[in-house]
Formats: C-alpha cells, structure tokens, sequence
C-alpha cells in the first residue's frame, strides 16, 4: 500500500496547473481529451476527460511560477484547491460537480486545517465523498499535501 501512495505521488509531482488547455488524442480516440501538459518531466496529464467523467490526477501546491510555500500547511492547501479549480474552470465546471475526492497528508496535525479550508470551497454543505489517507512522504520532500479528484462534467 505505501509504495503505491508513492507511486501516485511521483506520477503527479510535477504538475504546474497554470495555462491549463485541452488537448484531443491523435489517436482516433475521441472519448479521450487530456487536459494539460505533462511538466518537469513527469508523464501524467493533469486530468483527463472520459465521456461525461472528468478524472484529476493528484495536484500539488506548486503556483503558477513553480514555486512551493514550503512547511505552510495553509498556503499549500489553498494552492492545491486553487490548481484543481483551474482544471475544473477549463472543463466549464466547478466543485459543485465533484462527486470524489482523495487526500494525502503528510502529516496528521493537519487534518484540521485542511477540512476548514477544503469546506469553504462548497456551498451549503454538499460535500463530495472523500478518503483523507496520512502517508509517510510525497515525492517532493517539502509536499504537505496532493488531492486528486473525479468530477461528473454532465
């Protein structure tokens, strides 16, 4: 189990959701749209839209120059939720359609925190269904947190 935790997190340690556009397969798929571009090097797409799903790989706290509020739990929670809404905007959705989240902390102490600061992203308390996991580290060692999400876009 940990060692895939890790594994989602290498995948998507390098994402930077500024400047999100779509982009259509070449392959003749057009059920798929990847929205994004893979960065830093690391192949994974931000997200990608499949029929009326839209699947958002986990997100990191990275802004739009790339750069990362290091031990501020806050500042990097604020950030992820920021880059997922970027990503919602450039599919014409928002929270509201978000019907799964999951959520890696690195440390415990902020589950607190991190539950204020999700909430006010929803509107009159209609909160999608959430796995909160605590793993031991993240691929960047100064990540706090990563959240992917699953979104219904119809």
């Amino acid at each position: 189990m940990r060692s895939s935790v890790i594994a989602i997190g290498i995948a998507c340690s390098g994402l930077s959701c500024s400047d999100i556009t779509a982009q259509q397969p070449t392959s003749g798929q057009p059920q798929l749209e990847y929205i994004g571009k893979s960065v830093r090097g690391v192949p994974v797409s931000p997200a990608v839209k499949v029929g009326k799903l839209l699947y958002v790989s986990g997100t990191p706290a990275f802004d739009k120059n790339g750069k990362l509020a290091v031990g501020d739990f806050a500042a990097q929670m604020k950030q992820v939720m920021e880059n997922i809404t970027g990503i919602l905007k450039s599919s014409r959705i928002g929270w509201e359609r978000v019907v799964k989240v999951t959520v890696f902390l690195t440390r415990q102490k902020d589950f607190e925190e991190m539950n204020r600061i999700y909430a006010s992203y929803f509107v009159n308390e209609k909160y999608p269904a959430r796995t909160t996991l605590v793993v031991s580290a993240l691929p960047h060692p100064d990540f706090l947190l990563e959240i992917e999400c699953e979104a219904l876009l119809e």
